[in-house]
């Protein structure tokens, strides 16, 4: 589907622009960044810092949360985080006139209600964008993804396509898209006359992996970006299969998240088409490999839209 370079090598964007420098002193900003890095060329818009909410606009820093889920976030042990997800995160606080934090968190739960409690404004997922999270949160859907299954090649298993996983223990993180994918194959199984998949709940990619490599799990089930990052990486160690639209698999779109009350949706998806008009968004996600799951424009709200 695309190709991904390592996420250990991720480059990062820490060197802001005189204007922009400019812009975050008169802000106020106090959130750091890396130092020593190449900064994208992105213009500050005026109109969007006005319009951001006064607590963002005085603090001068956007905050998000973010699980371990490479290659979209991979946190060294040092704490540090890299990928698209900070990439992008980057741009859009150039955007906007402020600068950009990213807290780790355990799994999506403590991301979903760490914004509703007010701890961050908003969380990059990989996550669905669903009628159901609509109510309580504004979704802005800037990618789309299939979910595929990571097995370790030293397993006995034998495992040549999605099918091959009925019967079969996944593991995948709790109350993600991969989950509701995984129902989705069972129902498949089912039909088949065969035994469902057997969902292991875990709290982030890097915990899915690591089941499947100890056998506690046959397959780890991520997104199709992730699993061809792992298999790039490490492709003496695993292969994937991904799963069809026979199987019960659909596109997914995936989406930023803020909380609804905060009034920030109008305002990220107003950057985020900034950064498709300038071409930064294009720049990024082809410099990432993901090429093949870009959106013309990002969408506010698009499950509400479609139901």
């Amino acid at each position: 589907m695309r190709d991904f370079r390592g996420h250990r090598q991720w480059r990062t964007y820490g060197t802001l622009t005189t204007a922009f420098i400019s812009a975050l002193a008169l802000a106020g900003c106090g959130a750091s960044e890396t130092e020593g890095a190449a900064a994208p060329s992105v213009s500050q818009v005026p109109a969007l810092h006005d319009a951001l909410p006064k607590a963002v606009k005085d603090s001068g820093v956007l905050r998000f949360a973010g699980d371990s889920h490479p290659p979209f976030r991979s946190v060294g042990a040092d704490g540090s985080v890299t990928g698209i997800d900070k990439d992008l995160q980057k741009a859009l606080g150039q955007v906007l006139g402020v600068r950009t934090e990213i807290k780790i968190v355990n799994n999506l739960p403590a991301a979903l209600q760490g914004m509703l409690s007010g701890r961050y404004e908003g969380f990059n997922g990989p996550v669905q964008a669903t009628a159901e999270r609509e109510r309580q949160f504004d979704t802005i859907t800037w990618m789309t993804s299939r979910t595929s299954y990571v097995v370790p090649k030293s397993s006995k298993t034998e495992v040549t396509s999605a099918a091959d996983l009925c019967g079969k223990k996944v593991a995948v993180v709790k109350a993600s898209i991969v989950e509701g994918q995984l129902a989705k194959l069972s129902k498949f199984c089912a039909d088949q006359g065969k035994p469902p998949a057997r969902a292991i709940g875990l709290d982030d990619t890097n915990a899915t992996l690591l089941a499947a490599q100890s056998g506690r799990a046959d397959a780890a089930g991520m997104t199709q970006a992730a699993a061809i990052d792992v298999t790039k990486t490490q492709s003496d160690k695993y292969g994937y299969v991904s799963q069809t639209e026979e199987q019960g698999a659909t596109t997914d779109n995936l989406a930023l998240l803020v909380p609804k009350k905060s009034g920030l949706g109008p305002v990220i998806q107003k950057a985020f088409q900034a950064l498709v008009d300038n071409g930064e968004y294009r720049r990024i996600m082809e410099d990432s490999g993901l090429k093949d799951v870009m959106v013309d424009k990002p969408t506010l709200n698009i499950a509400s839209k479609e139901s």
